[in-house]
């Protein structure tokens, strides 16, 4: 023992003691217990305000068995079902295998690589709104840019595309995949980007050929990063309405609607708010295994790193 700690009181070795356990433990006392309260408060209020309590309202309102009675009824709910699933399944998978092969595309060098670049990037940078109803009115029957260009050129009045259901189904996936494969493709690139390019060197030297570097170079190493990109994008896909809503506008007579557009009808269309909440709550057995899957994987690349 040292000399201090003999010339101490008993009772103030116990409170160096004390103070000395909280600091191990990392305990807060006094004045930093106050202005930690101070910080995280505002926090606190937000998230019960804004997250919290709409989410267990919205469970609230979805509670009845009878809403989902009423749903399972209306014809409308399959049909939202299925174009969900297609849009969904078409739109992600092809958007993602698109932006992996633009993102080896634009890896080459040259200054016109850079400015197509620029160039892609501008559908993702405009706002949703002015973009789908662009395409919206691109594609009207009458006074449409492509049926007025194709009449021109060969004097063929083309088709309504908007009224037939499949061709609404397959424009709205086309807006959603033009919108937003640029986004994707820059995230790939910079997947891209990280790899080492000593990599590529080693297995050209050994003679590896250009498919050969991609299936046994890049595809292993971003094959993490696509998964994450796909399941991110499946659960933004599934609460997407604004192509529907704004492309093909659900119709016609409402043979195009998506699970999130239908919820909307329902609520404000239809004045059935507990019926759009319940409808849009059935599409929470995909979603939470989908965010329990991606909240894994990005666990596993922490560890990882």
């Amino acid at each position: 023992m040292s000399i201090i700690q003999q010339t101490l009181p008993a009772g103030q070795r116990l409170t160096t003691v004390a103070i000395r356990g909280r600091a191990r433990r990392g305990g807060l006392y006094g004045s930093d217990r106050l202005w930690a309260v101070a910080f995280a408060l505002p926090y606190v209020v937000i998230f019960f305000a804004f997250v919290l309590y709409p989410v267990v309202y919205g469970l609230w309102m979805g509670s009845d068995p009878a809403l989902y009675r009423q749903l399972f009824d209306d014809p409308r709910y399959l049909t939202a079902v299925i174009n969900t699933l297609l849009y969904v399944g078409i739109g992600v998978n092809v958007k993602m295998a698109l932006a992996f092969l633009l993102s080896g595309f634009f890896m080459r060098k040259g200054w016109w690589i850079k400015a197509v670049l620029v160039i892609f990037i501008l559908p993702w940078a405009t706002p949703a709104l002015p973009a789908y109803m662009s395409i919206h009115w691109f594609l009207n029957g009458q006074w449409g840019m492509l049926n007025n260009v194709l009449y021109l050129l060969t004097g063929i009045d083309g088709p309504v595309y908007l009224n037939s259901h499949w061709m609404g189904l397959a424009a709205n996936i086309g807006a959603y995949i033009w919108k937003n494969l640029p986004f994707w493709t820059l995230i790939l690139l910079s997947g891209r980007m990280a790899i080492p390019q000593e990599l590529y060197e080693a297995a050209a030297v050994d003679g590896a050929s250009g498919l050969r570097r991609l299936t046994h170079v890049t595809l292993p190493l971003m094959a993490n990063l696509y998964i994450v990109c796909v399941l991110l994008d499946t659960v933004f896909a599934l609460g997407d309405f604004n192509a529907t809503y704004f492309v093909s506008g659900g119709g016609p007579a409402m043979s195009t609607e998506v699970l999130a557009t239908l919820g909307i009808r329902y609520a404000y269309t239809v004045s059935l708010p507990r019926l759009g909440v319940a409808e849009v709550m059935t599409a929470l057995p995909v979603l939470i295994p989908l965010i329990l899957i991606l909240m894994r994987k990005l666990r596993m690349s922490e560890r990882q790193l």
